[in-house]
């Protein structure tokens, strides 16, 4: 059974004339009634009586007359959603960020991005690196916004890098600034009480291997805490914090911003998503947008 005999069959159904159904159809009348009959010989029934020029449906033409409308109607309604997924008036993206991206980069994005494609779902899971990168391996997420390098052992991610960001020191504003007042080197961050933010988080390992690297272990006052606690933290005076300086920038003016002097810290983040899988439509365009923010910035 052919999709174009079942057109020609409701045709003929509501015309009940050959060859005014093949006008409707725009196709030779010859043509419509060799589909017609072939379609009879592959259900093993005749469709129509053809008395004396009369045209009526017989008991298996009122059978399968229902059932092919709603083959067609089924038939319209499948290229309607994928043209509207083509065109990007439909879909869904399913994103991961970590949390300073989703307080600092990410907000403008999505914004515009949702100006444009209004009919497009955004799903938003905001996480450290290493859950994202877990998350983009299991299929959970169409792309992640990850910190590089990648961690050891990590799935087959494409990446590409979309920005280079300065790390700096908050503290609160009521409370002396730390070091006594201008940039703070890593090492001066040895007497310095910190709040630090939970295992997982890309921040967290890049703060400890700077102090590391400097030979002193940080002193936590509170551990354990996502972007935001961290920041509320920091206001409440209970020590300093490592931040991008994206997020230093949207903090308010309850926290300081102290640039770190020497060999400033940096990380890299990159937009990543499986090799093997390509992104949907509509995240294949959101990537093009965020990679377009890059080359503008």
């Amino acid at each position: 059974m052919q999709f174009q005999q079942l057109v020609y069959f409701v045709a003929v159904a509501e015309t009940r004339h050959f060859t005014r159904a093949a006008e409707r159809v725009h196709v030779a009348q010859p043509s419509l009634s060799q589909q017609i009959k072939a379609l009879e010989h592959e259900l093993g029934a005749e469709l129509f009586s053809r008395a004396r020029g009369n045209i009526a449906l017989t008991d298996a033409g009122e059978a399968l007359l229902p059932l092919a409308r709603r083959i067609l109607a089924d038939t319209d309604t499948a290229r309607v959603e994928v043209q509207e997924v083509a065109q990007l008036r439909r879909g869904r993206i399913r994103l991961g960020a970590t949390p300073s991206l989703c307080t600092g980069l990410l907000p403008d994005v999505l914004r515009a991005f949702h100006d444009a494609h209004p009919g497009i779902e955004l799903l938003v899971e905001e996480s450290g690196s290493r859950d994202l990168v877990r998350e983009l391996a299991r299929g959970a997420l169409d792309l992640a916004l990850i910190a590089l390098p990648l961690p050891p052992g990590a799935p087959a991610l494409t990446t590409v890098e979309l920005l280079t960001e300065d790390l700096v020191v908050v503290s609160a504003a009521a409370a002396p600034p730390p070091g006594g007042g201008g940039a703070l080197s890593v090492a001066g961050l040895r007497t310095e009480p910190m709040v630090m933010f939970r295992h997982g988080y890309d921040l967290r390992e890049l703060t400890l291997a700077a102090c590391r690297a400097e030979g002193f272990e940080p002193t936590f006052t509170v551990e354990g805490g996502e972007m935001d606690a961290v920041l509320g933290f920091v206001r409440a005076g209970l020590g300093v914090a490592v931040v991008p300086a994206m997020v230093a920038d949207r903090a308010g003016p309850e926290l300081r911003t102290t640039p770190l002097a020497g060999s400033p810290l940096r990380r890299t983040i990159a937009l990543a998503h499986r090799t093997d899988v390509a992104p949907p439509r509509a995240a294949r365009e959101l990537r093009r947008v965020l990679l377009d923010g890059r080359r503008q910035r």
